[in-house]
């Protein structure tokens, strides 16, 4: 039975190369002893670090019943130094109850969803219009072709920074009219044909809307924020909080939280000074997000858009957190239209 599970976690190991890895073991410093959290198991290269560099436990978390089956293959081969549970990093508070040494997120889709063209996060091969990281509830098909034509330019210029959203949601409503839109493929053609085609080295006229609706089937935004937050709550006193993000939209919400909860808030001119909160709940690591160096870039090209920032949870107790608080775009469905 070991012996089994040691060779499906050395298949592991060869089959995904996390992003920054050297740099989240060092921000964690697991060496330290502890208990750790992988909010987004995935494939479980963070968890496999954290582990060989000293934790003595890893409680590793994800929404995916596929990644949650891959990692049991393997768990045992840690000798009960892994737990493996099933759930959203948004409700963390209640699938974690330890006092944690250390927490990192790796928000997105993991290159093995990519990979699989049946999950239909990717055009680069035909599949089923899905998404769903759990696979339950509304999938990408349903938004496209039940919302209203508002509701999808909303959602790809607001998750998805798509300048065309509006030309690309009204083309998208008069093709569903004839037919359902059902596969990846399908949708990118829709994209495709409103937009000029892209230049050598640019990203694929599709990428910004598929991106879009990835983060709208998911509430991938609103994890990240409900999962900080328990972060804060759940992170012992010089606890590390590690956060790796792979666009702007959640980038900028990482560093508002970080800046929030280190004493520091966005200035509204370089002539406004910083101001501080009275007990900051977090030090701030990283004073500029890390970014992946060209050897890993060289051997890992899906590293160029990763950011890592990182903060020590200090002795203050956590706070209320606000949409507000890190710019947390507010939901289509939301915005009264």
């Amino acid at each position: 039975m070991l012996a089994a599970a040691d060779a499906a976690l050395a298949k592991a190991r060869a089959l995904h190369a996390p992003v920054l890895l050297a740099e989240v073991i060092e921000a964690l410093s697991p060496a330290r002893g502890g208990v750790y959290l992988d909010a987004t198991f995935g494939a479980g290269g963070y968890t496999t670090g954290i582990l060989d560099h000293g934790a003595d436990r890893v409680i590793a978390v994800d929404r995916d019943p596929e990644a949650i089956a891959r990692g049991l293959t393997w768990s045992d081969a840690f000798g009960g130094r892994l737990d493996i549970v099933e759930g959203r990093f948004g409700d963390l508070e209640e699938l974690v109850e330890t006092p944690l040494a250390g927490v990192v997120f790796d928000i997105g889709v993991s290159s093995m969803q990519i990979d699989q063209p049946g999950r239909g996060f990717s055009f680069q091969k035909d599949g089923p219009l899905d998404m769903r990281m759990s696979q339950s509830g509304p999938s990408a098909a349903d938004i496209v072709n039940n919302a209203t034509q508002a509701q999808l330019a909303d959602i790809f210029f607001i998750y998805g920074e798509e300048r065309a959203s509006r030309r690309i949601a009204k083309a998208i409503v008069a093709a569903r009219a004839e037919t359902r839109i059902d596969t990846t493929l399908a949708l990118a053609e829709i994209i495709e044909r409103q937009l000029p085609r892209p230049k050598p080295g640019q990203p694929h006229s599709a990428t910004r809307v598929f991106q879009a609706l990835r983060i709208a089937v998911n509430d991938e935004l609103g994890e990240l924020a409900r999962g900080l937050a328990a972060a804060e709550t759940l992170l012992a006193e010089d606890g590390v909080l590690v956060v790796v993000t792979f666009h702007s939209l959640e980038d900028r919400i990482a560093k508002r939280f970080f800046q929030k909860r280190g004493g520091k808030a966005a200035r509204g001119s370089r002539h406004q000074p910083l101001a501080t909160e009275d007990v900051p709940s977090f030090e701030i690591m990283t004073n500029k997000a890390i970014r992946a160096v060209k050897d890993e870039l060289d051997v890992n090209p899906r590293a160029r858009s990763a950011r890592l920032r990182a903060g020590r949870r200090t002795d203050a107790p956590a706070l209320a957190l606000t949409a507000k608080d890190i710019g947390l775009p507010v939901p289509p469905e939301q915005r009264g239209r």
